[in-house]
């Protein structure tokens, strides 16, 4: 990637001053801007080691005057080299992040309580803790925080989540690929625009299939999904050529560039390709690295330093 994980001191060595003999403690940044509340989120997770034991993002102010985020950590980062290398990564002034001590309590399910709903397109993604404030038709998608990365509020779900939507409405998809599914919740929210799809979904991580599998069942989609474990497309089930229609791989820069050929024989002559977890920087990249394996953009959708592409096989 073209900016790499960035290391912070923690553990006992390195606490922040006057918070001694942490055991869990949380950093929290909050901003006037849920684009910004999202950016910020994006660097803790994916660009920042060590990353947070548990992440949310919550609307402390109505109609989005002010948004928090709040990351758990079991040997948190001081504060001050934090707030320096958020500003290098985005290159613009970022909050000052404040650290505080966790009570011992259920932390994780308070961190999950702190989620709203996420609304994007006819898709609802909310966890059980809103179950009942959000209506239950075909575009409610239930997925708690867990384990396995994708809740919609990061930029790069959220973004996969919008391209659905949009390509659902104009075309049919007989087979799908969710490549690198995470928590499953793209190939859900497929099987519910398109219910008589055939979806496949894998994750290198086996424990993000066991969720997947988890919240494929709990949103009653086990019908038309299977998840497997496999390593990008190395996987008998994952072999045949020009086997899908549509294909998402929500996944990082890196590994994109490698699989771009192997991704290019799995998709369909006129098929669709869905492309995330990208900064805006490697978007131009991306985008010749797939030009030259047969694709052709259609679409590109930057949300908060993040960037979804559409592609078409030619």
């Amino acid at each position: 990637m073209s900016n790499p994980a960035q290391d912070l001191d923690t553990g006992p060595d390195n606490q922040a001053p006057g918070v001694p003999d942490m055991k869990l403690a949380s950093i929290i940044l909050e901003t006037v801007s849920r684009d910004t509340a999202r950016t910020l989120a994006g660097a803790l997770q994916n660009l920042i080691d060590p990353p947070p034991d548990a992440l949310s993002i919550f609307e402390v102010e109505p109609n989005g005057a002010k948004w928090r985020i709040t990351a758990y950590y079991s040997n948190p980062p001081q504060a001050d080299q934090l707030h320096a290398t958020l500003e290098t990564i985005i290159g613009a002034p970022v909050p000052q992040p404040r650290l505080e001590t966790v009570p011992d309590l259920n932390w994780v399910a308070i961190s999950q309580a702190a989620l709203p709903p996420v609304r994007a397109g006819r898709f609802t993604i909310h966890g059980s803790h809103d179950r009942d404030k959000v209506p239950q038709g075909p575009g409610a998608i239930l997925v708690d925080a867990g384990e396995a990365f994708g809740t919609a509020h990061h930029a790069t779900t959220y973004g996969c989540l919008l391209a659905i939507d949009h390509l659902t409405r104009k075309h049919t998809y007989e087979t799908v690929l969710d490549l690198g599914c995470g928590s499953g919740v793209l190939a859900i929210a497929v099987s519910r625009a398109l219910p008589d799809a055939k979806i496949l979904a894998s994750d290198i991580d086996p424990s993000s299939v066991d969720v997947a599998r988890d919240n494929i069942k709990a949103n009653r989609a086990s019908r038309n999904i299977d998840a497997i474990t496999a390593t990008g497309l190395n996987h008998p089930r994952l072999r045949s050529p020009a086997s899908y229609d549509l294909l998402i791989a929500n996944i990082l820069a890196g590994p994109l560039i490698k699989l771009a050929k192997d991704i290019a024989q799995a998709v369909r002559p006129n098929g669709h390709l869905v492309l995330s977890g990208l900064l805006d920087d490697q978007a131009r990249e991306i985008i010749a690295n797939y030009a030259a394996a047969g694709f052709a953009i259609e679409n590109q959708h930057p949300i908060a330093g993040w960037t979804t592409l559409v592609l078409k096989r030619r």
